[in-house]
């Protein structure tokens, strides 16, 4: 696996150890995982904020640099709010935000089928998983009534996916990955549908990239949000959070 370019052999090895249930399904997955398969799938769960969250073959695998949208979510969160997890994938951030406030109200929605099928199995009867376009499946009681939208939408340049490591581009579905021309397509429409859904002075976070991040901003302010980007070099991540102005 070292020789293959696992940066972490003994650990993933360890891992591999421990899901298999024979010699024969260990040789199975060191296979896999030496053609490149995510080290997540061939196990059937990724490490995020603590929790083990379930994911399959075809479903973005959620990244440590996300737990900051987590992090912000939450220290802007109280019990009872309405919080909506945009493109929600895998559900990793509507679980742990339930697991650090279980008395949010959470809605989240994929337009993939088999992210929507583990964003049920991580969500359980916690919150509602809906699968469609954007804001498309939501239900319309909660229009203006949402407190809270977080969004890890995708927002890789077209152009920038053939140079992501391999076990991005060809195991992750490019829907999850492709953000336009300059990757800010799907921002750009969370962020003009927004104000619709939200009540007034409430929040919309998505997480982007350094470079990126002004004209995040900008797409915020476009909207009608103030809109500020919080930095985080310990995850690596980084957000923009926008309050709703009146």
């Amino acid at each position: 696996m070292r020789a293959a370019g696992c940066v972490f052999a003994e650990e993933e090895a360890r891992m591999l150890i421990d899901a298999a249930a024979s010699s024969r399904e260990l040789e199975s997955m060191v296979d896999r995982r030496v053609a490149g398969e995510p080290l997540e799938v061939i196990v059937g769960w990724a490490s995020f904020c603590g929790l083990r969250i379930i994911v399959e073959a075809g479903v973005f695998v959620p990244r440590r640099r996300t737990q900051l949208l987590v992090e912000e979510a939450d220290a802007l969160s109280t019990p009872g709010m309405v919080v909506v997890d945009m493109c929600c994938g895998s559900g990793a951030v509507a679980a742990a935000l339930l697991e650090r406030q279980p008395g949010l109200e959470v809605f989240a929605c994929d337009i993939e089928p088999a992210a929507v099928r583990c964003a049920r199995a991580n969500i359980g009867s916690r919150g509602q998983v809906f699968e469609g376009d954007l804001f498309d499946p939501l239900p319309v009681f909660i229009v203006g009534r949402v407190d809270i939208i977080v969004a890890n939408a995708p927002y890789v340049p077209t152009d920038a996916i053939p140079l992501m490591p391999p076990e991005a581009r060809i195991h992750e579905p490019q829907v999850a990955l492709d953000g336009g021309a300059d990757g800010l397509d799907l921002q750009r429409r969370i962020t003009s549908a927004a104000p619709d859904w939200l009540r007034p002075r409430g929040r919309l976070l998505i997480e982007t990239s350094v470079q990126q991040a002004p004209a995040t901003v900008l797409a915020f302010e476009e909207a009608g949000f103030a809109a500020s980007i919080l930095r985080s070099e310990e995850l690596d991540g980084t957000i923009v959070v926008g309050t709703l102005l009146d």
